[in-house]
């Protein structure tokens, strides 16, 4: 049994101002008990007073496959299986040290990503979708997931399911990283997602889609999708939500990954920034959508679309965290929510993951100081623990 003690916590719900115990004994949390509480006889405690002490981070966007290089996903298929597998190794460690144990992988290519599922090692839990299915020549169409027809459809959502996939993933329009596709336009008619949906929910899977374009978002809404990528809402005129578009969005509980965490100070790549000019879409614009979003009351998750370019390293969900508090006006702990309890059951993994709780997974995270006065803290890890095992965090 070890115990982890810090001055400030958060328990993937709500803060405990007064810090907390959590007692891990083997891959799970034996119990959590107020900070004055005296561990038992024989536990040793890792003590950090002037730290938090949360759940381990979840990420519900990744890209293992892509290195957060200028070409990430471009040079994917260029890449060997040698070298593709050094690219996961890598990305799953550097995520793990930043204090993010799960993460859910919606960009594989041609199954590399799932196919490492039980492999041991340092890595975080790895919720996959498998290759994400597209329209022939649609966005990320290079990655495997080339589908088009409802009979095609619902076989291409089997096999996910056979294969072991934790979720399924639909590109509904097209997207900034894949040349000639068209990111206001659709991939899918709203039948060929309904049958997307059935077939996944036949198997037990929920399916998240990528939308840009205001036209797929309202075609996923349709179709009854369980959470909706990026959301961006795009026209030819620019960004619009309307308000019955938002109310649907809540009424249907249609979680909501609007991809933020921008590493302040890094540009995107300039082909990826004509490509952003083009479609009439900024950063800061999508932020300031996200902030609409967030007053509408959609329910927000934190993923990054991590590995996809430079401003996207692995492991950067402290500033997804950081953009939902900052320029969304999201509260602190609602934040911390999208990031931990409700990012977990995004992933599935509810009840299992993204609390302080008995039962749960040891996925802990100490971060260096409190966050509730200096949220940067999130940044520095200062103790990682994943399924009861610590590993080395990030400088």
């Amino acid at each position: 049994m070890h115990g982890y003690r810090a001055g400030t916590a958060f328990d993937g719900e709500r803060f405990l101002r007064d810090g907390t115990l959590v007692l891990v004994e083997g891959s799970r949390i034996l119990g959590v008990e107020p900070v004055t509480a005296p561990a038992p006889d024989g536990c040793a405690v890792t003590d950090v007073p002037g730290g938090t002490l949360l759940p381990g981070l979840v990420d519900t966007h990744v890209h293992l496959c892509a290195d957060g290089s200028p070409r990430a996903l471009d040079q994917v298929p260029e890449l060997d299986t040698t070298r593709l597998d050094a690219v996961v190794t890598a990305a799953e460690r550097a995520t793990l040290r930043a204090g993010v144990t799960t993460v859910r992988d919606l960009g594989d290519h041609h199954w590399t990503v799932l196919d490492r599922a039980g492999r041991d090692g340092e890595r975080p839990t790895v919720v996959a979708a498998g290759p994400p299915i597209t329209s022939p020549g649609g966005h990320c169409w290079s990655m495997g997931g080339e589908t088009s027809g409802i009979g095609a459809l619902r076989r291409a959502v089997r096999e996910r399911a056979e294969r072991g996939a934790g979720v399924v993933k639909v590109m509904a329009s097209g997207g900034l990283l894949t040349p000639g596709t068209d990111l206001t336009a659709c991939q899918f008619t709203v039948e060929e997602l309904r049958a997307v949906v059935d077939e996944a929910h036949r198997s037990g899977l929920p399916v998240t889609a990528h939308a840009h374009g205001l036209a797929a978002v309202e075609r996923c809404v349709a179709a009854g999708v369980d959470g909706i990528e990026h959301c961006s809402c795009l026209t030819p005129s620019g960004v619009h939500l309307p308000p019955g578009l938002a109310a649907a969005l809540v009424a249907g509980g249609t979680d909501v990954c609007p991809t933020v965490g921008f590493l302040p100070g890094v540009d995107p790549p300039p082909h990826v920034q004509a490509r952003m000019a083009a479609a009439g879409t900024t950063v800061e614009g999508h932020l300031a959508h996200v902030a609409d979003l967030h007053r509408a009351g959609v329910t927000l998750l934190a993923g990054t679309d991590a590995g996809i370019g430079p401003a996207k390293p692995h492991g950067q969900v402290a500033y997804a965290v950081a953009d939902l508090v900052g320029p969304c006006g999201v509260p602190l702990a609602e934040a911390l929510t999208a990031a931990t309890s409700r990012a977990a059951r995004a992933c599935g993994l509810g009840g299992r993951t993204g609390r302080l709780a008995a039962g749960y997974d040891a996925d802990l995270l100490v971060a260096d100081g409190d966050v509730t006065a200096d949220l940067t803290a999130l940044q520095r890890p200062r103790v990682v623990v994943t399924r009861g095992r610590e590993v080395a965090p990030a400088p």
